[in-house]
């Protein structure tokens, strides 16, 4: 169930839509919720957003003993105070999706994102192509740190790519060609078009904040394999990889294997399914 279908959500079972005032969206909210009271064990709300307000979603569920989680994404969550998070904790658990978005609630589990793995045919990168290709795709170039992959692969041998505006059907097709992928310098950890990338098998350059990456590694026994880059040091890390068709490859075969370990949905759900039986 979704507040807004439009083309994000194609495959929501049923969309509130929320238009119209206040009383209207409440009206249509409330409606959703008895509704769903009668044959929903788990609520699982995404994105800090409840069916109707938090001060009394919460003690209506576990008064009719139903479960409750709360789902971080991360842009609602990133730099808020804990009192601003307060309300998450009225759940019967809390998720994150990464290690690094942990710090904002400290009590939350991990689970990653996942996404349909095997439904996406990697793409390595190709051993015999003397002049590699860059892709960058930001969603914002402020926020992805645009300025400085511009600035790391001028002169560089090989050619950049950007990939702006387009629908993600034809981004993907893009992403398919790309030898090297860099994804952003400022948030810390990596999202679905990382994941995707590494999928298709490519290495991928991004910036990690070192602590998340220890932990990740311990949670789920093995290594991640994104290159760890700041815009000071990006050309520094981009050079070896312009250099190595072979390194690339590596590279690229690590990340597909990663994906495969720690995003693939169905790991993910039982993930879920565990979390949901211990509530």
């Amino acid at each position: 169930m979704v507040f807004n279908r439009y083309q994000l959500h194609p495959e929501a079972d049923r969309s509130l839509e929320r238009g119209g005032g206040f009383a209207h969206r409440q009206f249509t909210q409330w409606r959703a919720l008895l509704d769903l009271l009668p044959t929903t064990d788990v609520f699982h709300f995404y994105f800090g957003l409840t069916l109707v307000p938090q001060s009394v979603q919460f003690p209506i569920l576990r008064a009719l003993r139903k479960k409750s989680v709360m789902h971080y994404l991360g842009s609602d969550i990133r730099g808020k105070s804990p009192a601003d998070l307060a309300f998450g904790r009225k759940a019967g658990a809390q998720l994150v999706g990464s290690h690094d978005a942990i710090r904002w609630v400290p009590e939350a589990e991990v689970i990653p994102p996942g996404i349909d793995v095997a439904a996406i045919e990697p793409a390595f990168p190709a051993t015999n192509r003397t002049r590699p290709v860059i892709l960058h795709a930001p969603s914002s170039r402020r926020r992805k740190g645009t300025e400085h992959v511009l600035a790391a692969c001028e002169g560089l041998d090989a050619d950049l790519v950007l990939v702006e505006g387009l629908h993600h059907d034809e981004a993907f097709q893009r992403y398919r060609e790309a030898d090297i992928v860099v994804d952003q310098l400022n948030a810390g950890w990596y999202g679905l078009f990382a994941i995707e990338c590494m999928a298709l098998g490519k290495p991928v350059v991004t910036f990690l904040h070192e602590e998340a990456v220890a932990r990740s590694e311990e949670a789920f026994k093995t290594r991640v394999p994104i290159v760890n880059a700041t815009g000071e040091n990006l050309r520094h890390r981009l050079e070896p990889l312009v250099a190595d068709a072979a390194e690339r490859r590596r590279i690229g075969e690590a990340s597909r294997a990663y994906v495969e370990q720690v995003h693939d949905l169905e790991r993910v759900a039982d993930r879920l399914l565990a979390l949901y039986s211990r509530l």
